[in-house]
């Protein structure tokens, strides 16, 4: 590519708060329960990218086209690819198109096409690297692109932003598929890869993504009954932070096939599992170990002691994230509940 950037790029990452920081400083945005996904277009060639830095076109087909149909030969997007499913987003919908068949996924584009929700713009039209202008600079410059090239484009949308508090927060209530509110600081640059605090991201529930380091069998019978979860701390070891049993029934046996494949010692580099308690039976206390390859969303009510305070409820898998982006960072700042930031003004 002859983009001043190119792919892998490091997304900026946001920072998880308890609630919505105030002050004119700050510009929100909603926060889309997708997947996140950087666009480079350099003539004929467009590419998708995944925050974990992996190519995500050969699975969102129609959005490659999308970018090629625009005028503009040369920019670099950042945004979110979601599937609208009558008035809300289906993530599930979502987790179907990352299918190794071809096939499929070309029947899935036409029968659940994506739309890409775009954010930010980090390369202009005619080459410009915006990626070290503020983000006032560079919302302004999206604005414009977006005027000019997809007001009216059926797979390619902008994001609406604002700079009023009070509005931000009606979102949680008011706006149909949202994961949240984003707050950004207007007067900072694009920080690739980093979470520095200059984005700030505020969900309605306290959710975490965690590496699976291992599993255990159900008592009474050999197929999967409890994921154990795992998150890095800054020393980069994998320490067991907590367990989730609530993957529905129907899906344990094929999802035991799949961790079985992935039995690898030793699972967690840090804290591991402990042994039998007077609550536990030998056999319940046993785990097998993983390779760090799967990512799970839960959905948890307390973090202290470095753990869950309790069994998380599972929400989903995640293909999306990288197991490296599964860090202690997500629940060292929690507090009781963001909902008291939620309140209209």
């Amino acid at each position: 590519m002859s983009l001043p950037i190119k792919p892998p790029y490091p997304p900026m990452d946001a920072l998880a708060v308890p609630e919505v920081p105030a002050g004119p400083e700050w510009q929100y945005e909603p926060k889309w329960d997708g997947f996140r996904c950087l666009a480079f277009r350099d003539g004929h060639h467009a590419e998708l990218q995944s925050k974990a830095g992996q190519p995500l076109a050969r699975y969102f087909p129609e959005t490659v086209e999308a970018l090629l149909r625009l005028k503009p030969s040369r920019f670099v997007l950042d945004g979110e690819l979601v599937i609208p499913q009558g008035d809300h987003l289906s993530f599930d919908d979502l987790l179907m198109r990352i299918h190794p068949a071809a096939s499929r996924v070309q029947k899935l584009s036409r029968e659940t096409p994506s739309l890409f929700i775009v954010f930010d713009l980090l390369v202009e039209d005619d080459g410009t690297l915006l990626a070290k202008e503020t983000l006032a600079k560079r919302r302004t410059a999206l604005e414009r692109f977006c005027g000019r090239y997809v007001r009216d484009h059926s797979r390619i949308q902008l994001s609406p932003a604002t700079r009023r508090l009070g509005e931000a927060r009606r979102w949680f209530t008011t706006k149909a598929g949202l994961d949240g509110v984003i707050a950004k600081r207007l007067d900072c640059a694009y920080e690739s890869g980093e979470r520095s605090g200059a984005v700030q991201k505020i969900k309605k529930a306290r959710t975490a993504d965690c590496v699976v380091g291992g599993f255990r069998y159900a008592s009474k019978k050999r197929e999967a009954g409890s994921l154990l979860l795992g998150l890095y701390d800054q020393h980069r070891r994998l320490n067991h932070v907590g367990f989730t049993s609530s993957m529905h029934q129907e899906d344990r046996p094929a999802l035991t096939k799949k961790l079985e494949k992935l039995i690898e010692p030793p699972g967690f580099t840090g804290s591991a599992p402990g042994g039998p308690s007077r609550w536990s039976t030998k056999r319940s206390a046993e785990w097998q170990p993983l390779a760090p390859k799967l990512v799970v969303e839960v959905q948890y009510d307390h973090f202290t002691g470095g753990r869950f305070r309790h069994g998380t409820k599972f929400l989903r898998w995640r293909p999306d994230k990288g197991p490296e982006q599964c860090t202690l960072a997500q629940v060292e700042r929690e507090s009781r509940t963001p909902l008291p930031a939620l309140v209209d003004v």
